[in-house]
């Protein structure tokens, strides 16, 4: 069970994503904080959390100071950023101060869901709109340079369709139904694509694709 801390100061927001989450039978809204400050003395008791997922602007204490103080005392806790904000500069920030999450509130719960169980095992997570833009911004700015050999990974012809469908935004959800796959199964070869290409992220696994020719 995957025990979840929401901090969000909007009650009809909060309410809105504790039953969203707990649309998953393996996800549990353990405590509810209306600000950072509560968040922080919920964290600081013997409650059971695995990731705090929160706002960036709240009364008392923002999300970003947040953060900075649960890693000082109980840096196993992972936290997760929830924001309206694609501004890179929290974005930046965020994960500089230890976040292991940014989401953008738009997000559907299909890509919630999954990115709070990839962090929950380790990995770090940017949703796949903010990825979209990074990786946009990139190939306008002519970063990007192709090496000349591609690596000796074996892709199926299946996990080159669905790569092609992550960077293009496709959702675990959607790319099940577009393909006739279980969203199991869709997971499956997400974590199998970027397990074989050691990247960390999805926003990792789509900068490799491009860079080296396997996506456009």
């Amino acid at each position: 069970m995957l025990n979840i801390l929401l901090a969000e100061d909007h009650n009809i927001v909060r309410n809105g994503i504790k039953m969203l989450l707990e649309a998953d039978e393996e996800i549990n809204v353990v405590g509810e904080a209306f600000d950072g400050k509560q968040a922080l003395e919920i964290v600081k008791s013997d409650l059971e959390i695995d990731i705090v997922l929160t706002d960036i602007n709240m009364p008392e204490m923002d999300g970003i100071a947040l953060i900075k103080e649960i890693k000082q005392i109980k840096p196993h806790i992972h936290v997760v950023v929830l924001s309206m904000h694609d501004n890179e500069k929290y974005i930046i920030q965020a994960f500089a101060e230890g976040a292991m999450g940014y989401i953008l509130k738009n997000v559907n719960a299909d890509e919630l869901v999954f990115s709070l169980k990839f962090i929950a095992n380790g990995g770090r997570y940017l949703c796949s709109e903010l990825t979209m833009k990074i990786v946009e911004k990139m190939l306008d700015s002519k970063q990007l340079q192709l090496e000349n050999h591609l690596p000796n990974i074996d892709f199926s012809l299946r996990e080159i369709e669905i790569l092609q469908l992550i960077a293009e935004g496709y959702t675990n959800h959607e790319m099940s139904e577009k393909l006739f796959l279980s969203k199991r199964t869709i997971e499956g070869h997400r974590q199998s694509l970027i397990d074989k290409t050691n990247s960390k992220n999805t926003a990792a696994l789509i900068k490799f694709a491009v860079r080296n020719g396997f996506i456009k």
